[in-house]
């Protein structure tokens, strides 16, 4: 399902799990491809506290809430702003909502004309990734529940070095009873 890495660290590089919409639901495929990685953003609809907690004994993890979040997750912050071994990144759950407010540079140091070199939403349940101008633009798709029949969970893994950003959406298992 993932692949292994040697346990020596290009200087440069660093490797980001990024999740999504799990919807009260940690798939176990999770940790096996977060194994390793430098940090770990999570886009909202965490929907179960103890699922950042898991999460958190792999890597550091930045979280936002989404509109299923109540009750503490729902006082999550709805995005963040931050940086991970020089990858400067915004995460927040809805996409409009996210990119309007990096518009009106609402969010930490960043605006319409200096974004940061990764944008991170969720909500939709669809896997997607857009280049513009320099800024990966990434949906990881839901961890639990996709939005169409065929289709499988995903997360995905984003990793630095020298050549810039690179993304890898991994397919995990449906749970029994889901989809074909």
């Amino acid at each position: 399902m993932s692949r292994r890495r040697s346990m020596a660290k290009e200087e440069s590089s660093v490797r980001i799990g990024v999740i999504s919409d799990t919807h009260g639901y940690l798939d176990p495929g999770v940790l096996e491809v977060f194994a390793g990685v430098d940090h770990i953003i999570h886009a909202g609809d965490v929907m179960d506290a103890r699922i950042l907690a898991r999460l958190a004994t792999l890597a550091p993890v930045t979280a936002v809430a989404g509109n299923m979040d109540e009750g503490k997750l729902g006082r999550l912050p709805r995005e963040v702003a931050g940086r991970v071994d020089g990858v400067s990144f915004v995460v927040g759950h809805k996409r409009k909502r996210l990119l309007k407010r990096l518009a009106q540079g609402k969010i930490d140091g960043f605006g319409k004309h200096d974004l940061p070199g990764l944008v991170v939403t969720g909500h939709d349940h669809l896997p997607a990734v857009e280049w513009v101008d320099g800024t990966l633009f990434l949906n990881p798709g839901s961890a639990s529940a996709p939005h169409y029949e065929d289709d499988d969970p995903t997360v995905a893994v984003v990793e630095s070095g020298r050549a810039g950003l690179d993304v890898r959406f991994v397919r995990l298992a449906r749970r029994a009873g889901e989809g074909s």
